[in-house]
């Protein structure tokens, strides 16, 4: 069950962020499939180091989601760069 939290916070955060900073490429779809692989990531990672991962809509997981989103959308906006 906690997989598809991970689906629905990337699908919210990759659409926070194309529209905190909005992408020529990829456009919002690639956003928000780069948030929904970043939500997976984070609470992976989150998990593993901190024990603390997506657990059901509450406020940590929220943050873990979003927080490897972000991260995920930022890495692969600057692959897209380079």
């Amino acid at each position: 069950m906690s997989f598809i939290y991970w689906i629905v916070f990337g699908l919210i955060a990759g659409s926070i962020a194309n529209f905190l900073s909005p992408s020529a490429q990829g456009g919002i779809l690639g956003s928000i499939f780069l948030g929904i692989i970043g939500a997976v990531v984070g609470g992976y990672f989150g998990e593993m180091f901190f024990g603390v991962g997506v657990t059901g809509f509450n406020v940590k997981s929220f943050t873990v989601a979003v927080l490897g989103a972000l991260l995920v959308l930022f890495i692969g906006r600057m692959i897209m760069r380079g």
